[in-house]
């Protein structure tokens, strides 16, 4: 089992930035963001492994970075130009040998 600490994420103008943050209690192959908006299913957002191959959801692409800190078992998703329609509730998400793990959750909101 690994349990995991989400922080960042809040409010922030259309074209602002925000940083979210998941860090795992231990090592673990691979981590990805996540977000449910409004009457929305849940989606990929980004993924990155234990060797830094990542993957992005084509909105993500040019706009978020997803990057990782194995020392700290740690991601980071930096999201710059958001957009209104980037509001959602962002959710880490973990995988590895016999074990896929959800965090609680964090919200943002992109408005005016």
């Amino acid at each position: 089992q690994v349990q995991l600490a989400e922080s960042g994420g809040g409010s922030a103008q259309p074209g602002g930035s925000l940083t979210l943050s998941c860090a795992a209690s231990r090592s673990i192959h691979v981590m990805a963001y996540y977000r449910q908006g409004p009457g929305n299913q849940r989606e990929l957002v980004a993924l990155i492994n234990s060797g830094g191959g990542t993957t992005y959801a084509d909105f993500a692409k040019e706009r978020f970075t997803i990057s990782r800190d194995n020392s700290k078992n740690t991601i980071y998703l930096q999201m710059n130009n958001l957009r209104p329609e980037d509001t959602a509730v962002y959710f880490c998400y973990v995988a590895g040998v016999g074990t896929r793990e959800w965090g609680q959750g964090t919200q943002v909101t992109v408005s005016s």
